[in-house]
């Protein structure tokens, strides 16, 4: 099962990679590929499979207790050792701490997931961005806002950053998808294909602009801080949310495969545009770099063990 899973991501990765390395493709392209990915065919693919579930499919307060629990877990841990022990501002280290609580859910995650259980897939995805918009990013992004402005009134700090978490077309799909199970509302079968069509393109497009994103960014700055920030991210992510999962009540073996697997995914390429955006560079990229080779042969070895 691993090669017929892992096969394809790697060679739809490499042909992205190849594709911007010859100019084939150019970085540009690849930005507005990523574009469309993350607010045309994923939202697509979360309101075509969350239309179609019922309410029983898409309620595990479970998954946002283990999943949500360990990831701030994971947040504040990383927080608490980049600023006090190694020094950072209080910017820089809450981007670095988005990198060690946060997984290449939207691209990588959909890809990987959806050809081990399917459209079954979208309600742990879609479980995850939850969670990953509206605590990790968020509270990211309002203590790194705090750092560079030295703001003492985080009220309209807090307000702002809401307002552009509902404004992200991923949130916006998430909440159509469920407001379709809650009033069971049913799509006509015309807007169904058509998401259908659309969604079909998220996996394959988010890995081809995956692989070609890593164009450029090399393993320049390895360092303590580096590579305990790729430990953090795919190991001791994994291994912490794999056991809240264990001792929570009410997880299914497929969440706790699901929640386990997403967990020990890559950082997202996100980390990335927030370390440069933030004045991170190499120090972002690097650990990025890092923890897309070592968590590819985690989640390897994750499916191979568990499918």
């Amino acid at each position: 099962m691993v090669f017929q899973v892992i096969l394809p991501i790697l060679i739809l990765l490499l042909m992205g990679y190849i594709c911007v390395l010859i100019k084939l493709v150019t970085p540009e392209q690849i930005r507005a590929l990523s574009a469309f990915v993350i607010k045309i065919s994923l939202p697509a693919f979360l309101i075509h499979s969350l239309a179609n579930k019922s309410l029983q499919d898409i309620w595990h307060p479970a998954y946002f207790l283990a999943y949500g629990g360990g990831s701030l877990i994971l947040f504040f841990l990383a927080f608490i050792l980049y600023r006090k022990y190694f020094k950072n501002s209080l910017t820089h280290s809450a981007v670095i701490s988005m990198g060690a609580s946060m997984s290449n859910t939207g691209f990588m995650g959909t890809a990987i997931l959806t050809m081990l259980i399917g459209n079954h897939a979208a309600i742990y995805i879609s479980l995850t961005l939850i969670i990953e918009n509206l605590l990790i990013v968020a509270l990211m992004l309002i203590l790194a806002e705090a750092g560079l402005h030295q703001q003492q009134n985080l009220l309209p700090l807090l307000k702002q950053t809401f307002l552009n978490l509902l404004k992200n077309p991923v949130i916006i799909a998430i909440l159509v998808g469920m407001g379709c199970i809650l009033f069971d509302v049913n799509l006509s079968t015309t807007l169904d294909q058509s998401l259908e069509l659309l969604g079909r393109t998220a996996s394959p497009l988010a890995l081809f602009a995956i692989g070609g994103s890593l164009v450029g960014i090399g393993i320049t700055t390895v360092n303590t801080e580096s590579i305990l920030l790729a430990i953090f991210k795919v190991i001791l992510m994994p291994s912490v949310i794999f056991s809240l999962f264990l001792i929570t009540p009410n997880v299914s073996r497929e969440m706790l495969y699901a929640g386990t697997l997403i967990a020990a995914l890559p950082m997202p390429i996100a980390f990335g545009i927030f370390g440069q955006a933030y004045g991170l560079n190499e120090k972002a990229l690097t650990p990025l770099m890092i923890s897309t080779v070592v968590g590819f042969l985690g989640v390897s070895g994750l499916i191979a063990l568990w499918w």
